[in-house]
């Protein structure tokens, strides 16, 4: 089963997914990580996302979409599709690969939390840029001050977390991301769950795992 974690920048949408792959097995595509990856290696792709990326603006879904159909899983293994679809074209385009690829449309998870709790998450944010792991300077912090609990190698805190481009990034989601909400839920074919995301991360957890094992139950709440 393919899932799509969707919700604002700072909700916790990587947290979850490093739990469900190791819980379930799952694959996790990242846009972010597939951005950052594609930036380092100064290929055509990321050379043409860096002027969106600089402005925290949102990639062009060509870009976007190209990045995800390079890093899918073959057929078979379950896919959480972190951060992506960001836009309702994304998610039709990202419709139609998964079909393409002999997959079935995935399930639709809104990590929702408010947003003067996403400005506070972000600006405290530290990753391991060598793993993907996301530490918190007030909520979950590290052992060592800026030092990774599992590797011991220095944590960052990303470029894109500044109070500016904080701000900016969640107007845009305000604005070009909701109405995925719409799509989704309306959608009669696909199943689709709101989490309030601004709970502890063991609570999020629990009524993700509860969610996704009752699969033959629509996900969907009023």
């Amino acid at each position: 089963m393919d899932v799509i974690f969707f919700g604002a920048p700072g909700a916790g949408k990587g947290t979850q997914a490093q739990i469900l792959r190791k819980q379930y097995g799952y694959r996790q595509v990242s846009t972010g990580d597939l951005l950052r990856e594609e930036r380092e290696k100064a290929t055509e792709l990321g050379k043409a996302a860096e002027p969106y990326i600089q402005r925290g603006a949102l990639v062009p879904d060509d870009l976007i979409v190209e990045m995800v159909k390079k890093n899918l899983p073959p057929a078979g293994s379950g896919v959480i599709f972190d951060g992506f679809p960001r836009t309702v074209a994304q998610a039709e385009a990202l419709d139609h690969l998964l079909q393409a690829a002999g997959r079935g449309l995935p399930h639709a998870i809104y990590f929702y939390v408010p947003r003067t709790t996403l400005e506070e998450r972000l600006l405290g944010r530290w990753t391991n840029p060598r793993t993907g792991r996301v530490y918190h300077e007030r909520f979950n912090p590290p052992k060592r001050t800026a030092v990774d609990d599992d590797d011991g190698g220095p944590l960052i805190q990303r470029e894109d977390d500044t109070p500016a481009i904080v701000h900016h990034r969640l107007d845009v989601f305000e604005k070009q991301t909701m109405p995925l909400i719409a799509y989704y839920n309306d959608s009669r074919s696909r199943r689709y769950l709101k989490i309030d995301a601004s709970r502890p991360i063991g609570t999020v957890t629990a009524e993700l795992l509860h969610a996704l094992e009752a699969t033959s139950s629509p996900m969907r709440t009023p």
